[in-house]
């Protein structure tokens, strides 16, 4: 039996990804930067701790969930589909060497799927296979990327842009001030990291992204 796509509402074009640091003990950290999230500013948010065992993400995933989080926001976890459909979140992020997401999807249907490519080979089996959006990069150069070589650069981002009909969200030191120049090669939207820790002023960040990013 076929299982098709799902038939999307626009997403978001910000993607926040989460530290990946939180404590064994479950830190607030994701969860006060959810609910610092501005109201009417919907975001994609992937909840990415792959280091917590499966009962502490379960926790962590089902306390995120209960937040009342804006309009439109859309909650991922990294790889980890069984706890994304247990816990009612709405999707999973995928690495590029995951399991193709047609063949998690004949088993989990509503979820969305994404999945991180970093040629646009990977981008065409990601879309052949039934991603629902990719990440790409890293686009700019970042600290926590270096080890991976280069950065694969504007040009290159506006190559796979043009060859995919999929959601293409730019990541790699992405700022406020570098996120049109992505959406002006073709980006759908933009994903960071490193950005967003300071949760203090996630509110303010967010909303110089929306600037950008809904010119």
């Amino acid at each position: 039996m076929e299982h098709k796509k799902l038939q999307l509402t626009p997403l978001p074009r910000l993607y926040l990804i989460s530290s990946g640091e939180e404590p064994f003990n479950l830190g607030t950290k994701l969860l006060e930067q959810l609910k610092r999230l501005p109201p009417a500013l919907p975001c994609m948010v992937q909840i990415r701790e792959k280091h917590l065992e499966a009962r502490a993400l379960f926790s962590l995933a089902l306390q995120a969930q209960k937040i009342m989080l804006p309009e439109g926001t859309l909650l991922l976890l990294n790889e980890r589909t069984d706890i994304a459909f247990a816990v009612g979140l709405q999707g999973v992020h995928l690495q590029e060497n995951s399991l193709a997401p047609n063949r998690l999807r004949s088993f989990f249907p509503k979820l969305l799927f994404g999945k991180s490519v970093h040629s646009l080979a990977a981008a065409r089996i990601a879309e052949e296979t039934g991603a629902d959006y990719l990440l790409f990069g890293p686009i700019f150069d970042t600290p926590s990327k270096r080890r991976y070589g280069s950065p694969q650069g504007l040009e290159k981002l506006g190559e796979l842009c043009q060859k995919t009909s999929l959601p293409v969200f730019a990541i790699g030191g992405i700022t406020p001030w570098n996120a049109a120049s992505c959406r002006a090669e073709g980006a759908y939207g933009v994903a960071a990291l490193s950005i967003f820790r300071d949760s203090t002023g996630l509110s303010e960040t967010i909303e110089q992204f929306y600037r950008a990013l809904y010119p």
